[in-house]
C-alpha cells in the first residue's frame, strides 16, 4: 500500500488518538471526512492498520522494560512467545546485543510489575534479566497537518483574502 503524506499524517493522528473523528482529521489535513474514511478503510483492508485498541490512562499504572538473555539451548522465538503470555506483558521484542529479548510490562502497581518480572525469570530458557522501571513517558508533539489540496486550499485562500483563480 502506498503511503503518501496524507496517509502518513492520518496514521500519526490515529496513533496519537484512535478515537479522533474523521471530520476532525479531515479538517486538519484539508480533505473531506469521506476521503479520510476511504483512506483508513484502504489501510485496514491493506493490512497496514490491523486493529484499533483501547489504551487506559497513565494514572495508576506502572511500566517496566525487562531485558532478558536466552540460553543457547533454547529458541529465542519460543521463549518470546511464552513471555507474551505473562500477565502484564504488553510487547515482546527480539533484539540484538547483550540481551536477546526486551519485554514491556505494565500493571496497576509496582508490586504487580514485580510479580510479572518474577514470573518472567521463571520461564524456561531465560538465563539473565535486567529491569528498568519507566518513570515518565515523553512524546513528540502532534503531527503537523499536510498542505491543503484542491477545494480546501481554495477555500482557505479565499478566507485569507487571496484572489480566486
Amino acid at each position: 500500500m502506498h503511503l503518501d503524506e496524507a496517509n502518513e499524517a492520518i496514521l500519526a493522528m490515529l496513533k496519537d488518538n484512535s478515537r479522533r473523528s474523521f471530520v476532525d482529521i479531515g479538517a486538519d489535513l484539508g480533505i473531506s471526512e469521506s476521503a479520510v474514511r476511504r483512506r483508513v478503510k484502504l489501510m485496514v483492508d491493506g493490512g497496514l492498520i490491523r486493529r484499533f485498541t483501547l489504551e487506559t490512562g497513565e494514572r495508576g499504572t506502572a511500566s517496566a522494560i525487562v531485558l532478558a538473555s536466552v540460553g543457547s539451548g533454547s529458541e529465542t522465538s519460543e521463549v518470546a512467545a511464552r513471555l507474551l503470555e505473562l500477565p502484564g506483558a504488553e510487547i515482546i521484542y527480539e533484539i540484538t546485543g547483550q540481551y536477546d529479548i526486551m519485554a514491556i510490562i505494565t500493571a496497576p502497581s509496582i508490586g504487580e510489575i514485580n510479580s510479572s518480572i518474577d514470573g518472567l525469570r521463571k520461564v524456561e530458557g531465560v538465563t539473565n534479566t535486567n529491569t528498568v522501571i519507566i518513570l515518565r513517558k515523553v512524546r513528540r508533539d502532534a503531527p503537523k497537518p499536510v498542505i491543503a489540496r484542491g477545494r480546501a486550499r481554495r477555500k482557505a485562500a479565499t478566507k485569507s483574502g487571496a484572489k480566486k483563480r
